[in-house]
C-alpha cells in the first residue's frame, strides 16, 4: 500500500507517465477497488491537478493488464504491484505488513503510558520498513515495559516473596520497574507464571518471542521475514498489549 503522503512526492516527478501516476493512485489504501471519480479526487487532493481533464479509464484500458476493472472499480493486479515494486522502484508493503502495522497502531492508541507508546511507535516504524530485527527488539521491549508496571503497579509484594525461590540470588527487593530489570527476563516469566498473571501457555508463547528476540539482538546469520516478525508481534499484541 502506498502512503497519500508518499503519492504527493512521488506524483509532481516528470519521470513517471500519466500511466504511472493512476497506478500509483490505485496502490493508495491497494485492497479497494476505485470509481474514476475515486482516482480523479484522489489525484486532485494530492496535487495532480491535470487529472480532472485525463480520460483515466483509457488509460488504465490500455494497461496492458496492470489494472482491472471489477464490479467496484479499478484495481491494481498482480502484474501491476510488481511494475510498481519492480520497475518503477517503489515499495508497496504488502497485506501482511499493512494489516500487522495498522493492528498495532490500533492497540498504540489505547495505551496511556508514554514510555510504553514510544517502543511501540519505533517498532511498528521499523515494521513498516522492513526493519525486521529491531521490529523483533522493539516489540518485545515494548511488551515487557508494559508487564513490568503491571507488576510494579499490583503485584509488587508478592513478586518479591516469589522471586527468591525462583532466583536465589535475588536478595534485594525490588521497588521500581527499574528493579526488575535486574531479573533475566525467563526467569520474570517465570514468576509471572507462578503468580497467575499469565497461564503456562502464554508463557511458552512469550518464551518463543524470548528467543527471537535474543537471536534478533545478536550478530548472526539468522534470516528472517515479515511473516516471522507479523507471528511475533501479533503473539505480543493478543497476549500483553491486549491485556494489560
Amino acid at each position: 500500500m502506498l502512503d497519500k503522503d508518499r503519492l504527493k512526492d512521488l506524483l509532481p516527478e516528470s519521470k513517471y507517465s500519466n500511466l504511472d501516476k493512476i497506478l500509483l493512485i490505485l496502490a493508495v489504501d491497494i485492497s479497494i477497488p476505485k470509481k474514476l471519480t475515486d482516482i480523479k479526487k484522489i489525484g486532485n487532493s494530492s496535487g495532480l491537478r491535470a487529472i480532472t481533464k485525463w480520460n483515466v479509464s483509457d488509460y488504465l484500458r490500455k494497461s496492458n493488464g496492470k489494472a482491472i476493472c471489477i464490479d467496484k472499480g479499478w484495481i491494481l493486479t498482480t502484474k501491476g504491484k510488481n511494475y510498481i515494486n519492480k520497475d518503477l522502484g517503489i515499495d508497496i508493503k504488502d497485506n501482511v505488513i499493512i494489516k500487522t502495522a495498522t493492528s498495532l497502531r490500533d492497540y498504540i492508541s489505547r495505551i496511556h503510558d508514554q514510555d510504553t507508546v514510544q517502543f511501540l511507535n519505533e517498532a511498528v516504524s521499523c515494521f513498516e520498513y522492513k526493519n525486521y530485527r529491531a521490529a523483533v527488539v522493539l516489540s518485545w521491549v515494548g511488551a515487557m515495559s508494559l508487564l513490568q508496571k503491571e507488576v510494579v503497579n499490583k503485584h509488587l509484594s508478592v513478586l518479591n516473596v516469589e522471586a527468591p525461590l525462583v532466583v536465589p540470588t535475588w536478595t534485594r527487593p525490588a521497588r521500581t520497574t527499574d528493579d526488575l530489570c535486574r531479573m533475566k527476563e525467563k526467569d520474570f516469566l517465570i514468576i509471572l507464571e507462578r503468580l497467575s498473571i499469565i497461564d503456562k501457555s502464554i508463557k511458552l508463547e512469550l518464551e518463543r518471542c524470548l528467543t527471537l528476540r535474543n537471536s534478533c539482538g545478536h550478530p548472526n546469520s539468522l534470516s528472517i521475514a515479515e511473516h516471522n516478525v507479523a507471528a511475533h508481534i501479533e503473539t505480543l499484541i493478543l497476549n500483553v498489549f491486549q491485556k494489560f
